[in-house]
């Protein structure tokens, strides 16, 4: 071998190696967007129709949370007694009749049957803001209670479905506070009750569930609204209020439902297409000023629940599914 080809090919030996092209990283894959709609009291009978029939057309899964006095008809109303009251009074009243009851009763347990979680509102809708740890327990007890006899206690124990029981003493995992009315004696109890999980709380927006200790806590954000985008409690009866000063108006019952569902089309939006931190919206069993709340709620699960990367779900499958995402942010 020449002296010239040996030194070339020395110097290939010595030389570094090539650097290979760097690969770019794929993306990390992004949760879904989580949307969670809740209903208050949960009483009027064809409006759990309307809902069950607007979850099954969208494929959203609803959390209701039950006032336990609608599971009581008005001629045993006294079998009832809230925290400091006298026994048969309730903010909320009664069931008229013990077949409004059952009717309800079906819906309850058909709700669930389709993948609905079914929470506590406690019973005659009482603000509870200076009740003690022990009153609330009292209350939950009596919820509890209410709820496993309820086909009984009506004369409808023929009627009970298998696992009913059950579910009343151990598949309601959440609470909401009438009023969204919290102290921290709500909390204590929340605790000791055994509850997983709280929605009582306001937030400055969309947050994701807090820890405190054993309870998380959901909140019902602040959304901007209206020609001045101002913040409001993302909550039917707070449009209702700033709409129409709380009396029904259905001659602009459109207007209020367009303003409506641009601010919760908006509020989807903004987390859709940025941290994609769960969004929750509120709403009662009334169709106030005409419905439109209701309808620009049907509308934004119409939109929205059916694409790959949106979830619309009840509080417990968010918390299921916040728990397989370690990277999600937490507050």
């Amino acid at each position: 071998m020449s002296r010239s080809l040996a030194a070339v090919c020395l110097a290939l030996l010595l030389a570094p190696p090539a650097l290979a092209e760097p690969q770019a990283l794929p993306e990390p894959a992004r949760p879904k967007q989580l949307l969670l709609i809740s209903f208050d009291g949960a009483h009027d009978n064809a409006l759990w129709e309307k809902s069950r029939d607007i979850a099954r057309r969208s494929g959203a899964h609803f959390t209701y949370f039950l006032s336990c006095t609608t599971l009581i008809p008005r001629e045993k109303a006294k079998g009832y007694k809230a925290p400091g009251m006298k026994a048969g009074r309730s903010n909320i009243g009664f069931a008229p009749t013990v077949e409004d009851v059952a009717i309800r009763l079906d819906h309850v347990w058909n709700a669930r049957q389709e993948g609905h979680e079914i929470a506590n509102h406690a019973c005659g809708h009482f603000d509870g803001k200076d009740w003690s740890k022990d009153d609330w327990l009292s209350e939950f007890h009596t919820f509890r209670d209410v709820v496993t006899q309820a086909w009984k206690a009506n004369g409808l124990a023929d009627r009970e479905p298998d696992g009913w029981a059950a579910f009343a003493r151990t598949g309601i995992r959440g609470f909401r506070a009438p009023y969204l009315s919290a102290p921290d004696s709500l909390v204590a109890a929340e605790k000791a009750f055994g509850f997983a999980y709280d929605a009582s709380l306001v937030t400055k927006g969309p947050l994701p569930p807090g820890e405190d200790g054993s309870l998380l806590r959901f909140g019902l954000p602040l959304i901007p609204e209206g020609p001045q985008s101002r913040n409001i409690i993302g909550m039917d009866y707070n449009l209702f209020v700033r709409h129409s000063a709380g009396l029904d108006n259905p001659s602009q019952s459109q207007e209020f439902e367009a303003r409506t569902y641009a601010a919760f089309k908006a509020a989807f939006d903004k987390q859709y297409e940025g941290e994609r931190i769960p969004l929750q919206l509120g709403f009662h069993f009334v169709e106030m000023n005409g419905g439109a709340y209701w309808r620009a709620m049907e509308r934004l699960v119409t939109d929205v629940c059916h694409r790959a990367d949106v979830a619309c779900v009840s509080y417990s499958q968010a918390i299921d599914l916040l728990a397989k995402q370690p990277t999600s942010p937490r507050s």
